[in-house]
């Protein structure tokens, strides 16, 4: 199979039965990172995903990580930091400061993925209402929030595709997931698309399905047509 090189004029993508299995899920190079481009992409079930000095990269890996929202995995240690109330958790009330961690986040000792290119590009997004994110914060020493946790990702009505998240303080950014889940479950979305499997993901019960099981999911929630003001920014809560 060849590779399918995309181009600024056009805002097509291949099927993503074409993807390459090696690199899994490899199925286009170039275009741009226009928020058309990107709508389009991520309702296909494709996501950008490219390091500095590669060129754009669009993805659809066969199997795709999801989270079943009944099987989000809170173990004892969490259900008991959940008890405590920790955090205070709210939805789109700082988005650029959570991409901005997600990229600079303190754990990641190989690079990111986010470059400047990719912040803009999410930023404007969110701006246009596609983009969002969960923002955890812990109140200090002074009686102010800080931010320490959060994660952010992009929705097609009920379709959500998580893209990356953050923590400085313990199991901020697993506050910020649960706290996405009931979200969504209070509109009858029952997963979270995931991409990639990593070991956080799986911890907290990400598993692994075939591409053609997952366009079928992701189609239903995108049918999932959702009120105006779901994505408005307030505080969030989890039980």
């Amino acid at each position: 199979m060849s590779l399918y090189q995309l181009n600024d004029d056009s805002l097509i993508f291949p099927p993503v039965e074409l993807a390459l299995t090696e690199p899994n899920g490899l199925l286009a190079v170039g275009g741009n990172l226009q928020p058309q481009r990107l709508i389009n992409a991520y309702t296909q079930g494709i996501f950008p995903w490219f390091s500095d000095n590669d060129p754009l990269l669009w993805w659809s890996p066969n199997p795709r990580a999801i989270i079943k929202l009944k099987d989000l995995r809170i173990n004892r240690t969490l259900r008991k930091a959940i008890k405590k109330s920790p955090y205070k958790i709210t939805l789109n009330s700082a988005f650029k400061e959570v991409i901005a961690l997600c990229a600079n986040a303190p754990f990641r000792d190989d690079g990111t993925w986010i470059l400047s290119e990719m912040e803009n590009a999410y930023i404007n997004l969110h701006q246009l209402g596609f983009a969002h994110s969960i923002e955890v914060w812990e109140r200090n020493s002074v009686d102010e929030h800080v931010l320490v946790g959060g994660l952010y990702g992009v929705a097609i009505n009920g379709f959500f595709s998580g893209e990356s998240m953050f923590y400085t303080s313990a199991n901020a950014s697993k506050f910020a997931l649960i706290a996405l889940g009931e979200l969504l479950k209070s509109i009858d979305i029952d997963f979270i698309d995931c991409q990639l499997l990593n070991p956080f993901l799986a911890d907290m019960g990400a598993i692994e399905i075939s591409r053609k099981n997952f366009i079928a999911c992701k189609q239903t929630a995108i049918n999932k047509e959702i009120t105006d003001d779901f994505w408005q920014s307030r505080e969030l809560f989890i039980e």
